[in-house]
C-alpha cells in the first residue's frame, strides 16, 4: 500500500469522534484516505452524520500525522501485519461487519484461508464441568480443523486457546490492546505456543494499553471474524453475552452450552437458548451439523443402497442441480405440496441423503 494512504488510515482511525463506520464514508464520499485529508473543513462537516463538530479534526491533521508516523514506525520496526478494510487480504466476513474497524494489526503465523472459523467465549470463573465440556468439544471438532479464536483472557478465553494448542489448531487472540503488550501479564507463557499456532490480532494501536473500556471493540472483532460464536458459560451478565449479541447482530449463528437452572455460570447461557438467540449446544456434532460443514462422525451415515420413491427422486434431482434450496423453492419447482414435500425431506434425512440447514435450507449429504 502506498505509504501517504496509510498513514492517512491511520489518522482516520486516531480522529477525535469520528468511527469505523463514519471513516468509511469518508472515504467513499472522497475516494480514499488521503482524500479525506486533502479536503476543507467545509466539505468535511457537509458529509452526512459527520457536522461542524466532528469535522473538527481536519483542522488538526498534522497531530493526527505525527502521531500516525510514530504507529507506522513500530509497525515497520515490530514487522507487524495489518489489513486494510478495502484490501483483498481484509477477512470477508468482518468485511460484512457495518463497524468492522477500517484497519486492525496481527503477528504470529495467522493463515485465514480456512473457512471454518469459530469464536470461543465465557465466564472467566470457569468451572470444572465447562472446563471438561470445553476441552471434549475442541478434541472432537480438532478433525475439521476449524480456527478457534478467542480474547485471550481468564478461564474460557484462555482453556480455548490452549485446547487448540493442544490439538493442532489455529488459534487467535483478540486484545483489548496494542500488539506490544499482554494482559493478563501472566498469559505470557503462552504467548510464543500462540505464535507459532495462530497469533495476536488487535485494531488498538501499541500506545492504547488494557482499559475495560476497549471490550466492547475487542468483542465486534471476535463476533465478526467467526462464522459462529460459541459461549461455554455464562453469568446473567458478562461480556460473552455482548458477543453473542454482535453475532446476532451480524447474522452469524451463536450456540451455548445449558446448564441447571441453579447454576450462577449457567444463567446467561440458558437466557440466549431461551431468547432464540443461540442454538442449545449439548454435543459436538451439533456445530458442523447446524453450520453445514463436513459431517462428523457421530452423524447419521449415508446407506450405501438408498431406495427413493418417485417423488423423493425429483427431490434428489433438483438438489443435485442446485446445491442447496429452500423448502417451498423445492416444492414449486418440482411441482408438489410444501407438506407433502416436507415430509418427503425427512424421509431423505432419515435415509442419510439430504441434510437440513438453517432457514429451512436443504441440501444433499
Amino acid at each position: 500500500m502506498d505509504q501517504q494512504e496509510l498513514l492517512s488510515i491511520l489518522a482516520l482511525k486516531k480522529a477525535p469522534l469520528i468511527g469505523d463506520i463514519m471513516a468509511k464514508r469518508l472515504i467513499r464520499t472522497f475516494g480514499n484516505a488521503t482524500g479525506v485529508f486533502e479536503q476543507q473543513y467545509r466539505h468535511i462537516a457537509a458529509v452526512e452524520g459527520i457536522g461542524e463538530k466532528k469535522a473538527q479534526f481536519i483542522k488538526s491533521k498534522d497531530s493526527l500525522f505525527s502521531k500516525a508516523i510514530q504507529e507506522l514506525r513500530f509497525i515497520e520496526e515490530n514487522k507487524i501485519n495489518y489489513r486494510v478494510y478495502y484490501n483483498e487480504d481484509y477477512p470477508e466476513r468482518l468485511k460484512h461487519c457495518i463497524d468492522g474497524p477500517i484497519i486492525y494489526f496481527e503477528k504470529g503465523t495467522i493463515n485465514l484461508d480456512n473457512p471454518y472459523i469459530l469464536s470461543i467465549v465465557g465466564t472467566r470463573q470457569i468451572t470444572s464441568v465447562g472446563a471438561a465440556f470445553l476441552e471434549k468439544f475442541i478434541a472432537e471438532i480438532a478433525p475439521l480443523k476449524p480456527i478457534i479464536i478467542s480474547g485471550y483472557a481468564y478461564g474460557v478465553d484462555i482453556l480455548a486457546h490452549k485446547m487448540a494448542i493442544e490439538n493442532d489448531l489455529q488459534t487467535i487472540a483478540v486484545t483489548a490492546h496494542g500488539l506490544n503488550q499482554t494482559y493478563p501479564r501472566n498469559h505470557a507463557a503462552y504467548n510464543e505456543d500462540m505464535m507459532r499456532n495462530g497469533g495476536f490480532m488487535t485494531d488498538f494501536w501499541h500506545t492504547d494499553t488494557f482499559d475495560r473500556n476497549n471490550f466492547l471493540g475487542r468483542n465486534r472483532i471476535i463476533a465478526g471474524m467467526s462464522e459462529a460464536t460459541v459461549v461455554i458459560e455464562s453469568a446473567s451478565k458478562g461480556g460473552s453475552l455482548v458477543t453473542a449479541d454482535l453475532a446476532c447482530g451480524y447474522n452469524r449463528e451463536v450456540f451455548a452450552v445449558p446448564g441447571r437452572v441453579n447454576d450462577k455460570y449457567a444463567t446467561g447461557c440458558n437466557d440466549l437458548i431461551k431468547q432464540a438467540k443461540a442454538h442449545m449446544l449439548t454435543k459436538t456434532a451439533d456445530v458442523p451439523y447446524i453450520l453445514g460443514w463436513k459431517e462428523p462422525a457421530v452423524s447419521i451415515q449415508k446407506q450405501l443402497f438408498v431406495e427413493l420413491t418417485e417423488e423423493e427422486k425429483l427431490i434428489y434431482r433438483y438438489l443435485k442441480e442446485n446445491e442447496k434450496a429452500l423448502l417451498d423453492i423445492i416444492a414449486l419447482n418440482i411441482n408438489q405440496p410444501v407438506h407433502k414435500v416436507a415430509g418427503q425431506l425427512m424421509s431423505m434425512e432419515l435415509k442419510g441423503v439430504v441434510q437440513p440447514l438453517p432457514g429451512k435450507l436443504f441440501r444433499l449429504t
